[in-house]
C-alpha cells in the first residue's frame, strides 16, 4: 500500500510544470518565513531538495541570511542512522547515492539533536494528521523517536491526502505547510 501511494504521488509530482514548481515552492517558502516556528528557530535542519520536492535551497540561503544555523543530514546506509552536520555554504555538500546532497563530514561539524529547533521533515505523501510516507528508508522515523523540537513538513497541496497507512513506530509531524495552508496536524 505504501509503495503504491509513493509511486503514484511521484507520478503526480512529475506532472507539475517547472513554472508551477517554482511558484509553489516560493509561496511555501514565503509562508514559512512568516511563521513563529521560523522566526523563533535558531537551528534549522533540512535535507537539500532534489527533483520535484519543495525547493529547500532558497530556504537554506534565507536561513543563513537571517543568521540561523543550518544542519543537513548524513545517512549511514550500514546502520540506517542519520547525523546532522552544520553547513555554511553549498560547497560543503557532496552527491551520494540516489542523487542526495549530503555534508562532507571532514568539512562540517556535527549538530546535536537537542540543539535543532525546527526540523523540516521530507516525504512523498502526507495525511492531515501528520503521518507521511517517505522514501522507504525509515531514517527519519528512527531519528524522530527522541527528537523534542518542532517537526514541519513542506509539501505541495497535491501531496496531502485524506489518510496514509502508518505503523506504531511511525512518528507524525506537527505541521504541514503547503502553498494553500498551514495544517496543524495535532488539531485534525
Amino acid at each position: 500500500m505504501k509503495s503504491h501511494l509513493r509511486k503514484e504521488m511521484k507520478r503526480v509530482l512529475n506532472l507539475i510544470s517547472e513554472e508551477q514548481h517554482e511558484a509553489h515552492s516560493t509561496s511555501i517558502a514565503n509562508a514559512l518565513y512568516e511563521t513563529c516556528l521560523w522566526k523563533e528557530a535558531r537551528v534549522i535542519a533540512a535535507t537539500v531538495s532534489r527533483n520535484k520536492e519543495v525547493n529547500t535551497k532558497a530556504i537554506i540561503e534565507r536561513a543563513w541570511k537571517d543568521g540561523k544555523k543550518v544542519a543537513v543530514p548524513k545517512c549511514n546506509p550500514t546502520t540506517s542512522q542519520m547525523v546532522f552536520y552544520e553547513i555554511t555554504n553549498f560547497s560543503q555538500l557532496e552527491t551520494v547515492y540516489y542523487g542526495l546532497a549530503e555534508p562532507i563530514v571532514e568539512e562540517t561539524v556535527p549538530v546535536s539533536k537537542s540543539s535543532i529547533d525546527l526540523l523540516l521533515v521530507p516525504g512523498v505523501v502526507y495525511s492531515k494528521n501528520g503521518y507521511r510516507i517517505g522514501y522507504g528508508g525509515g531514517y527519519y522515523d528512527r531519528y524522530l523517536t527522541d527528537y523534542s523540537g518542532q517537526k514541519l513538513s513542506l509539501a505541495f497541496d497535491c501531496q496531502v491526502v485524506s489518510e496514509v497507512p502508518y505503523e506504531s513506530h511511525d512518528i507524525p509531524v506537527e505541521y504541514i505547510l503547503t502553498e494553500k495552508e498551514l495544517i496543524c496536524c495535532e488539531s485534525v
